[in-house]
């Protein structure tokens, strides 16, 4: 009896899946595969590429087929050539793989890179003309950080989650902090700008001119003292909890007033009218809490801070007058 002859499955005799199957039974693999196919259009060569045998190449691609229930490739003498399906499956190929890529490229970043929000305690005169444009810099390097910064004289607590770091002119760092010192603080004298610049008050009436000076939470401070033992209460003409609203006091001609020179030195409307005062020095602390000491943004802020400051030694020590008023 003579035997039919095979019959040749054609496009139409596929086996097809249901529509909503049909990705599901997709990978990404499978797509890779078809895209190197098609670039090579040898089984081979794109085996090799793909660091997989031929055979598997031939059968992940009769799944695709099998899963769509269309032929994705015609199979000529010449090699593989894509079919109008395919083409289309081919463009998907590519999508994905520049979202895989972009996908995998923001995570990678995210893992080197800090992310969050950076809580920074410190006072306002440190910040205003000198922490911001470190924080600018800072930011720069690392976009996805959010800065936060509270600003206030007396001591934030850590240990209750006010702050991620401190930023402190302090002889004394609380002993549940940990960090390091970065630079003793120098004062000098200043007065505004439009009186002295052409000379300074001789040394010997210095203390008999008008003077700014601190009060409340800033009443402890050195140079509070300092003035107080040197000039009559009738001299002391105003008084701030705020070194910043000193440092505008002095700027406005209210008096002469002891600013740290990090602050003073950088003023373009006052100038210093004496040397540095050695009994009045401070002492620059970054400090954090044990806690979160190994946190990515905390050590990257922490690096960064330490590295300007080092910078700018010359200027917070005092060593730098960029307007000194002639004696």
């Amino acid at each position: 009896m003579q035997s039919k002859p095979a019959k040749t499955q054609t496009h139409a005799d596929r086996p097809s899946a249901g529509q909503g199957d049909a990705p599901q039974q997709l990978s990404w693999d499978d797509l890779r595969i078809i895209k190197t196919l098609s670039d090579c259009g040898n089984r081979s060569i794109a085996a090799e590429k793909l660091g997989i045998n031929a055979s598997t190449v031939s059968r992940r691609v009769a799944h695709a087929e099998a899963a769509l229930g269309v032929a994705l490739f015609d199979r000529r003498h010449a090699g593989y050539k894509l079919t109008p399906e395919g083409m289309e499956l081919r463009a998907l190929s590519e999508r994905v793989e520049l979202d895989v890529v972009s996908v995998a490229r923001r995570i990678s970043g995210a893992a080197h890179d800090p992310q969050g929000t950076l809580r920074v305690a410190t006072s306002d005169s440190l910040l205003l003309y000198f922490l911001t444009p470190i924080i600018a810099d800072f930011r720069a390097e690392h976009p996805s950080l959010t800065i936060e910064v509270l600003v206030g004289n007396d001591t934030l607590d850590l240990a209750r989650d006010e702050s991620d770091i401190a930023l402190r002119a302090t002889r004394r760092p609380p002993e549940s902090w940990v960090g390091r010192r970065l630079a003793g603080i120098a004062w000098a004298p200043y007065g505004a700008a439009r009186q002295f610049r052409r000379k300074a008050p001789a040394a010997d009436r210095l203390y008999e001119l008008d003077w700014v000076s601190y009060a409340g939470g800033l009443s402890g401070l050195k140079a509070a003292h300092y003035l107080d033992t040197r000039v009559a209460p009738s001299r002391i003409a105003y008084r701030s909890d705020s070194v910043a609203a000193v440092s505008a006091g002095i700027s406005a001609g209210l008096g002469m007033g002891y600013l740290p020179c990090m602050l003073g030195d950088t003023m373009a409307d006052v100038v210093r009218v004496g040397p540095v005062v050695p009994e009045l020095q401070d002492e620059l602390w970054l400090l954090t809490h044990p806690d979160i000491r190994g946190s990515r943004r905390v050590q990257a802020f922490m690096r960064f801070c330490a590295a300007a400051v080092a910078k700018q030694k010359a200027l917070i020590e005092g060593r730098l007058a960029l307007h000194p008023a002639k004696p």
